[in-house]
């Protein structure tokens, strides 16, 4: 996956739940917490804070994960 990923951008992820549909909230360098989980982002190792398009929930992930829907 590209690392340009800006906000609003559309991406595909597969999941616990099978394969969603969202969009890139914003990118997270730094660490955070969502639903009380643990997001170890950082300057060197960033992840991309996305919306699902099903659920309406926010989810971390690693641009490794997300590919341009």
């Amino acid at each position: 996956m590209a690392k340009s990923l800006k906000s609003g951008d559309k991406v595909a992820w597969d999941s616990s739940g099978g394969h969603s549909v969202g969009h890139v909230v914003r990118k997270q360098t730094t660490p955070t917490k969502i639903k009380g989980h643990k997001v170890a982002a950082s300057k060197d190792d960033p992840q991309y804070i996305v919306k699902s398009n099903r659920s309406g929930k926010e989810a971390a992930h690693k641009a490794s994960e997300l590919k341009k829907a």
